[in-house]
């Protein structure tokens, strides 16, 4: 179990910051707001009209950072499940999962959650942008899942 935990942290800790810069980066494309599609992800614990702060404070994007990250260390937790524990997967068997894990992690987010639990950024964010950051998500854990070492 320990070697899975270790695992999970380092793949959360790489996907959640790919995710998160392609958030912001999109973010600042779309809308031009780095902050603004982070800062909806804290909808959850502040409310949705909290969801339209735009500038970078404490309280709404350390809140949806936070909270982020927490979420792709979950999925992180789960995409870990499929990868050996001994050795570096195969580049497929990492994609596979990465691509499964991200999917349910839509899934999820956007069809099983309650309103109040969903990620936010579909409020910053466009459909085009959302297919972005799950296709990070998936990329980047199975990039952290191959830079692993023995």
């Amino acid at each position: 179990m320990g070697t899975w935990i270790k695992d999970t942290l380092t793949t959360g800790a790489v996907a959640t910051a790919s995710t998160t810069a392609v958030v912001a980066l999109l973010g600042s494309v779309e809308g031009g707001s780095a902050a603004a599609p982070i800062n909806a992800v804290s909808h959850i614990l502040w409310g949705e009209k909290e969801a339209d702060t735009e500038e970078v404070d404490a309280q709404h994007t350390l809140a949806g950072a936070g909270l982020n990250t927490m979420a792709v260390t979950g999925w992180a937790a789960l995409h870990e499940l499929f990868m050996p524990r001994k050795g570096k997967p195969s580049v497929q068997s990492a994609l596979i999962a990465g691509a499964a894990t991200a999917t349910v992690a839509y899934v999820t987010d956007y069809h099983v959650v309650p309103k109040r639990f969903k990620p936010g950024f579909e409020k910053r964010l466009s459909p085009t942008a959302l297919f972005g950051v799950y296709a990070t998500l998936a990329l980047s854990l199975a990039a952290a899942s191959l830079w692993r070492r023995d």
